[in-house]
């Protein structure tokens, strides 16, 4: 198994402009294949303008598009540039906007390039998905990493814009405040924090009015209380260790909190090494587990969410300590395949839909990999401590001051 890892380590594969063209080129083709805007980018579009118009955010418009809008009000200003364009123009933009964020995100993290492009392979598959989809979940996992990022170099004005972007956009940003502790500048993080979130409340309203954003976030609560119950049938949605759980045993009544809460207890005792607070590997490890329990303890986690989850697998294999042994090698390739097959459609339906979404058998791969990470933080095994100064370029050693 590991010569298909070492067949991506060919030079031509690590070229990153290379890389950029496959990443550039996959969004563009996802929407001049699309036989018509997708429906994701017309509730999108939909936000801009009904922000304008100063009508409910959060109510349904069959004539414009079926499903509702979940995105919060500041969501008006982030698709403004692209909802002003003619939609097959806007659609290819923000598709390409979309990917790149994550390109971007994922290039200035402090990983080595020999390790780190390989993220972009584990992550095309579902970069794919996504952006066939037009989603946002790319933005909102580059969000998550630029916090770190930020965080590692001490700009701590721009993580808390990142958490709190994040946060006012589909609240799963909020994920972000599990990288609190890393900051060498705790109060100035808060204060920025409370800076951005005073900016991006008012932000919408420059195009609208304040008595309309103020309503509009009260009804965005109602909304996803909504959507949460809305959630637990749908087996598009909650594709995660809640609906695995749930769905799998039978106990649909079941109040996620029963399930969430074991899972934040494991996500706690990770903490329990604070002298390794300091370790990049370490702080990536908690990025990794960050982003794996965005998507796992989530009702709205859906195909298109795992994006994330892949990107958790792919810094999870850069940070392990023999990532050439066959466990690790046949765990990741099972998590990206599974991935893969239980959101296609080479299944009959009664197996896609009837098996495979029914009962969130998606989410199986990436919880394995989540507990056994959780594991190796808090045991401090099978993850190396530093990564190999060897490792890295000439021009690498220079940014990251090794």
């Amino acid at each position: 198994m590991s010569s298909i890892v070492n067949f991506f380590r060919k030079p031509m594969f690590s070229d990153k402009r290379f890389l950029l063209f496959i990443w550039i080129l996959l969004p563009a083709i996802g929407a001049l294949k699309a036989s018509r805007v997708h429906n994701n980018y017309r509730i999108f579009k939909g936000v801009f303008y009904h922000t304008l118009e100063q009508t409910n955010l959060y109510a349904p418009y069959p004539a414009e598009h079926h499903d509702v809008n979940h995105y919060g009000p500041l969501f008006s200003m982030v698709i403004a540039p692209f909802a002003l364009l003619p939609d097959r123009f806007g659609i290819l933009f923000w598709d390409i906007a979309m990917s790149l964020c994550l390109f971007i995100a994922i290039y200035y993290l402090s990983v080595p390039w020999k390790k780190k492009y390989l993220f972009y392979y584990i992550i095309v598959i579902q970069l794919y998905v996504c952006v066939m989809n037009s989603q946002t979940n790319g933005l909102i996992a580059a969000l998550i990493i630029g916090s770190l990022i930020s965080i590692r170099k001490e700009k701590d004005i721009w993580a808390a814009c990142f958490i709190v972007f994040g946060t006012f956009i589909k609240l799963y940003g909020i994920v972000g405040l599990s990288l609190f502790f890393f900051s060498r500048h705790k109060g100035k993080l808060i204060g920025y924090m409370v800076m951005w979130a005073a900016i991006f409340f008012v932000l919408p309203m420059i195009i609208s009015s304040p008595e309309f954003i103020i309503q509009s976030y009260q009804d965005w609560y109602f909304c996803l209380i909504d959507k949460n119950i809305e959630n637990i049938t749908n087996f598009s949605q909650d594709i995660s260790a809640i609906g695995l759980i749930r769905r799998v045993f039978n106990i649909l009544d079941v109040s996620a909190l029963y399930i969430i809460a074991p899972g934040l207890m494991l996500f706690a005792i990770q903490y329990l090494k604070p002298e390794r607070y300091g370790q990049l590997t370490y702080q990536l490890g908690i990025l990794a587990s960050t982003l794996f329990f965005v998507l796992l303890f989530s009702t709205g986690s859906e195909s298109e969410t795992y994006i994330i989850a892949m990107t958790a697998l792919a810094i999870w294999y850069s940070i392990q300590k023999y990532p050439n042994s066959k466990w690790v090698i046949g765990l990741l390739l099972f998590t990206i395949f599974w991935t893969w097959i239980t959101s296609s459609h080479i299944f009959p339906k009664r197996i896609h839909a009837g098996i495979f979404k029914r009962y969130s058998l998606k989410a199986i791969p990436s919880l394995t990999v989540w507990l056994i990470l959780v594991y190796q933080l808090v045991t401090s095994r099978g993850i190396i401590e530093q990564f190999d100064p060897n490792d890295y370029t000439k021009e690498e050693r220079i940014k990251e001051g090794i």
